[in-house]
């Protein structure tokens, strides 16, 4: 049904077909559902979202329960579906793992424009006929949308985490070159089992030292917020702790080396034009950025073979040569000695509201502070109310609370995306401050995100009071309520008080009451992991 995932219809039958030709045997273990944020975006589906991933975990662990394999592929792309994958490939690190992806869809509309368009439909300057218009040109063809979001950062992340082959992530779904890489991927996982001499297990891959090149890879390209939780959840499941004080540290010291919207102007084709992932990990390995002490599933030791790039030979087979030393647009992507800022693109915010996360890398700077009385809404559809009936034309932080993952599976929250940006276009300070979701789409509208404790669990946000001051410093990582500390723990506390809706969401209630804390990943399966120094 969806275009990233609608590449896959014939690959089982091609893995079989390499694998015969090998003398091994392929099968499908399992499916996993595969829904899609941006189709089920502002719907009530979306509160099924998040969890999605640890249905997939669970599905990916009943598929491999059957014990029969001696190593497993992986075919997944899309947001929940990558990290639901490798938490469940991780209960049998065991077994060798090879993730295959499928490759974005070719360059529709630019994403600049198509924003504007969105922006225009919420200002009401133009119709829904324009508004489908623009979104049926920019998702016009089977692949991964080409914007920067979560899907294309979880592709980024596999190559990263040395779990898929290197500089495969952006191919075109349709081309030669893409049908060599996914014979060249079963080729690869049969060499890394035990039969085959070379074992290599994915708890051999997936290491502390791995992890955190994963982390660098996402700074340095100014990834989806998203993987602030998954990120963690995923390498908790491997018994590693991965914190948000970890990845604002490494912010600190990794440059942002390219600009793909919405940190940009560019797609993912022209990130892989300008010379994509194995330019860009040739770079962090100039710049002594990244762990070499990792093993990879390419087979050698270290990142060397992730800085070259696929091509075909003669016989049109997948090989890798080495990348040009140069950008091939330096506006997209840079060197280490000349990037597009020192820092990363992740920030921490502290204060008494609790913690969350901004992606500033999309922040113009002179939008990052900002000082300005709250207005308090429980829902992004409030929000939207308010901005039609023109209330919202001042400087304001907007609070939007009791959207986390225990109230209500922690939807992403873009339809605030639009209003909001037009907001600040038209000269007001403005900023979110939310206990719910981005993503990938993070973007020009500074915005504190994931804050936890959530407004259900005891976070300050349930006191707040529209009117209430609050000082929000991008820079600086400060998210403070300037509100008398006596007063606002006297204050009574917010109710979450919402009309249940249906839809396959009753069916996640457990869920909700399991979840953990949005900086431990937000996932149901935390509380099963002994963190102790004693089990590590």
């Amino acid at each position: 049904m969806l275009s990233a995932h609608q590449p896959y219809e014939h690959y089982p039958e091609f893995i079989k077909e390499v694998a015969r030709s090998m003398g091994c045997t392929a099968q499908v273990a399992s499916g996993v559902p595969a829904m899609c944020d941006g189709v089920t975006q502002g719907q009530a589906g979306m509160e099924l979202s998040l969890f999605s991933r640890e249905v997939v975990a669970m599905a990916t662990a009943v598929g491999l329960t059957h014990n029969m394999f001696d190593g497993n592929l992986f075919l997944g792309i899309c947001d929940k579906i990558v990290p639901g994958m490798v938490i469940g490939a991780l209960q049998f690190g065991h077994l060798p793992a090879v993730f295959v992806p499928g490759g974005p869809m070719p360059s529709g509309i630019p994403n600049k424009e198509k924003a504007k368009v969105r922006q225009q439909y919420a200002a009401g300057e133009v119709g829904e006929d324009k508004l489908l218009e623009i979104e049926t040109k920019s998702y016009h063809s089977p692949g991964t949308c080409t914007f920067y979001g979560t899907a294309n950062s979880n592709q980024m992340l596999v190559e990263m985490l040395g779990i898929q082959l290197a500089g495969s992530s952006f191919v075109d779904p349709n081309s030669d070159l893409r049908k060599a890489l996914t014979r060249a991927a079963v080729e690869k996982l049969i060499a890394c089992t035990a039969t085959a001499g070379k074992y290599r297990p994915l708890y051999d891959v997936i290491t502390e030292k791995s992890v955190v090149n994963a982390v660098v890879g996402l700074l340095a390209t100014g990834g989806s917020t998203n993987h602030t939780l998954h990120l963690v959840a995923m390498a908790r499941a491997a018994g590693i702790v991965l914190t948000w004080e970890d990845m604002d540290e490494l912010s600190r010291v990794v440059p942002l080396l390219a600009r793909v919207y919405p940190n940009g102007e560019a797609d993912v084709n022209h990130f892989h034009a300008a010379g994509g992932m194995s330019y860009l990990i040739h770079e962090l390995r100039r710049g002594g950025l990244l762990n070499e002490d990792v093993v990879t599933v390419m087979g050698g030791e270290g990142f060397s073979d992730y800085e070259k790039a696929p091509t075909l030979d003669a016989k049109g087979e997948a090989v890798w040569q080495d990348v040009v030393s140069s950008s091939g647009n330096t506006e997209v992507l840079r060197s280490v000695d000349q990037p597009f800022s020192s820092e990363g693109g992740l920030r921490l915010m502290r204060g008494n509201l609790g913690e969350g996360v901004i992606k500033i890398s999309a922040v113009a700077p002179q939008n990052r502070v900002v000082e300005a009385p709250c207005i308090v809404f429980e829902t992004q559809e409030e929000l939207i109310d308010a901005f039609k009936r023109g209330e919202l034309d001042r400087d304001f932080v907007a609070v939007v609370r009791f959207q986390g993952p225990a109230a209500n599976g922690m939807p992403e929250l873009h339809k605030m995306t639009p209003p909001l940006g037009l907001l600040q276009d038209r000269g007001h300070k403005v900023a979110l401050v939310t206990d719910g979701r981005m993503s990938g789409a993070s973007g020009k509208v500074p915005a504190a995100i994931h804050i936890s404790p959530e407004a259900s669990k005891g976070g300050l946000l349930n006191k707040l009071k529209t009117g209430d001051v609050i000082r929000f410093d991008a820079e600086q990582g400060v998210l403070e309520a300037l509100v008398d500390t006596a007063e606002l723990a006297a204050r009574p506390a917010a109710v979450l008080n919402r009309e249940e809706q249906n839809l396959g969401r009753n069916l996640f209630g457990g869920f909700r009451d399991l979840v953990g804390i949005s900086q431990e990943g937000a996932s149901v399966f935390n509380s099963s992991i002994d963190f102790s120094k004693e089990s590590l």
